[in-house]
C-alpha cells in the first residue's frame, strides 16, 4: 500500500483484530502520523460493518473535542464505502500491558507518576462530556520514561446525549477484568467508572496481577461485585501501605465512596509520590524465580504466584550435616528443596532421601489438630531451601495458597503410596476371598413392560 487518502504510507506499525495501524507522512507539512485503517468486507454482516463505522466515527468525534497532553491527538477521520481511517499523532513507545507481569514491573514511583497523569487526562475528558469506558493497560501508551497517552476512545460514551439510542452506548463494552460493578450491571455511567478501571490498572502495575481473577467469567463478575481485593502492599513489599487506601477508594463498589473525579485521585497520588525514595529502586533479581520455575512443585503455579511465593518465604543456604527439622517439635513451617539432598529419619531409622523439588515438613502444616514434626530431616549436602511460614502464607492470594495446598497434599499422597509399597514387601500374605461372579442383566423392551404394567 503506497497511500491512504492523501497520506503516504511509510510502513506498517501495528495490527489488531479489526484494524491496522500505519506510519504515514502528511504531504502538507511532512510530519509523521499514525493512520488506523479498517477495510469493510462486503461479504461480512452489515451489522458488523455498521458497528465498526460507528466506533470510528465516535473515536474521530471525541478526538476533535479532547485536547490534553496525555490524550492522543486525532487530526482527521474519514469514513468511506469500503474503508475507514483515523489520522492520529504517531507515538513511539510501549503500551502499559508490557509492564503488568511481576518480572517486568516498573518502579513504584514511575507507576504513580503515570497514573497521576491519566487521572488528569480522564478529568479533562469528563469535563468535555466524555467517558472512555475501556480503560486498560493496552489502551495507555508510555512515551519516554513517564509521558503517557490514553488512546482508543472508540467505545467512549457521550454523556451529554439525552437517550442511549442516540449515543454510542453498547451493552457489555469494555474488558471484563477492568469493568466497574455498575458497568457490569448496565447502570448509567459517569467518570467514576473510568476511575475504577484506572484503579485496576494501578493495582496491576504495582503487583503484577489483577485485583480480581477467576477461571470463569461468571465467577469474575461475582468477585468484582462482591469481593475485596488483597492489599497491594501485601503482594509487593515496595508498595507503601498508604497506597492501599488510594486503591481501595478507587475500587469502591459504592459510587458515593469512590473518588468523585480524577483531580481528587491525582491529589492523593501526588502525596504518596513524594513519600517514595526513587533512588532506592533496585531492579528485580530473576535468578531465584528461574530456579523455582524449573521445580516440579511449582509446575501448576502461574509466574505471578511464584513471585508471590518468593515474597512470603525465606531463601536459605544451609551447610551439610545440619538438622532442618526434629521429630516431636511443635512447628508448622515447611519448605521446598531448591537444590541439594536431605535425609528423613524416624526414631533413628532412615526412611529415605529427598532431593530438589520436594517439600519437607508438610505433615505438621497440614495436620492442624496435632502440629508436630513426624520425622527428623538432616542435610546430606549443601542445600538451597525455600522456607515457608504459615502466617505469611495465610496473607497470600487465594490462588497462590490453593496451589501450595494442592502441592503439599499431592506430596503426602505420593509418599503414603510409597510407604504402603514398602510395607507390602515385609507383610504377611493377604487372605484370598472368593470372587463374586458378575451378573449380566438384560433390559426388557419398554413397550413390553408397559403392556404388563
Amino acid at each position: 500500500m503506497e497511500s491512504i487518502g492523501k497520506y503516504k504510507v511509510i510502513r506498517e506499525a501495528g495490527r489488531g483484530a479489526t484494524a491496522t495501524v500505519y506510519l504515514c507522512e502528511n504531504p502538507e507539512n511532512g510530519e509523521q502520523v499514525a493512520v488506523k485503517l479498517v477495510r469493510f468486507d462486503q461479504s461480512s454482516e452489515g451489522q458488523w460493518n455498521r458497528r465498526i463505522r460507528k466506533l470510528f466515527a465516535t473515536e474521530g468525534k471525541v478526538g476533535q473535542v479532547l485536547d490534553h497532553p496525555n490524550i492522543v491527538k486525532v487530526f482527521d477521520t474519514v469514513i468511506e464505502e469500503d474503508q475507514a481511517y483515523i489520522v492520529m499523532e504517531f507515538l513511539q513507545g510501549d503500551a502499559l500491558d508490557q509492564f503488568v507481569t511481576f518480572d517486568k514491573l516498573l518502579p513504584v514511583h514511575q507507576v504513580v507518576g503515570i497514573i497521576f497523569k491519566c487521572c488528569l487526562a480522564l478529568d479533562h475528558a469528563f469535563k468535555q462530556g466524555v467517558v472512555h469506558r475501556d480503560i486498560k493497560p493496552a489502551n495507555i501508551m508510555m512515551v519516554g520514561d513517564e509521558d503517557v497517552k490514553i488512546t482508543d476512545f472508540g467505545l467512549a460514551l457521550d454523556i451529554s446525549k439525552k437517550s442511549e439510542a442516540d449515543s454510542t452506548f453498547i451493552m457489555g463494552v469494555g474488558s471484563p477484568a477492568y469493568m466497574s460493578p455498575e458497568q457490569i450491571k448496565g447502570y448509567p455511567l459517569n467518570q467514576k467508572t473510568d476511575l475504577y478501571s484506572l484503579g485496576v490498572v494501578l493495582y496491576q502495575l504495582l503487583t503484577g496481577r489483577l485485583p480480581f481473577r477467576a477461571k470463569h467469567q461468571a465467577q469474575l463478575v461475582y468477585k468484582i461485585i462482591n469481593a475485596d481485593a488483597p492489599p497491594a502492599s501485601q503482594l509487593n513489599p515496595n508498595v507503601p501501605t498508604t497506597m492501599d487506601r488510594i486503591i481501595q477508594k478507587a475500587l469502591e463498589k459504592d459510587l458515593y465512596s469512590r473518588y468523585k473525579n480524577g483531580a481528587e485521585m491525582a491529589k492523593d497520588l501526588s502525596a504518596v509520590r513524594y513519600q517514595i525514595l526513587d533512588d532506592n529502586y533496585v531492579p528485580m533479581d530473576t535468578r531465584r524465580f528461574e530456579a523455582l520455575r524449573k521445580l516440579g512443585f511449582f509446575v501448576e503455579f502461574e509466574d505471578v504466584e511464584i513471585w508471590e511465593a518468593l515474597r512470603i518465604s525465606k531463601w536459605r543456604e544451609i551447610d551439610p550435616d545440619t538438622v532442618l527439622m526434629k521429630e516431636g517439635e511443635e512447628d508448622t513451617a515447611f519448605g521446598i528443596l531448591v537444590t541439594g539432598e536431605v535425609e528423613v529419619s524416624l526414631s533413628g531409622k532412615r526412611l529415605g532421601t529427598i532431593g530438589a523439588g520436594e517439600c519437607v515438613g508438610e505433615t505438621a502444616y497440614l495436620n492442624t489438630a496435632m502440629p508436630r514434626r513426624s520425622s527428623t530431616v538432616v542435610t546430606l549436602t549443601r542445600v538451597t531451601y525455600l522456607e515457608v511460614n504459615p502466617a505469611a502464607l495465610a496473607l497470600a492470594s487465594e490462588e497462590c495458597l490453593e496451589h501450595f495446598r494442592q502441592g503439599l497434599v499431592a506430596a503426602v499422597v505420593r509418599r503414603l503410596a510409597l510407604a504402603n509399597e514398602s510395607l507390602a514387601i515385609h507383610a504377611e500374605d493377604a487372605k484370598v476371598a472368593a470372587q463374586v461372579d458378575k451378573l449380566e442383566l438384560e433390559l426388557e423392551p419398554l413397550d413390553e413392560a408397559w403392556k404388563r404394567g
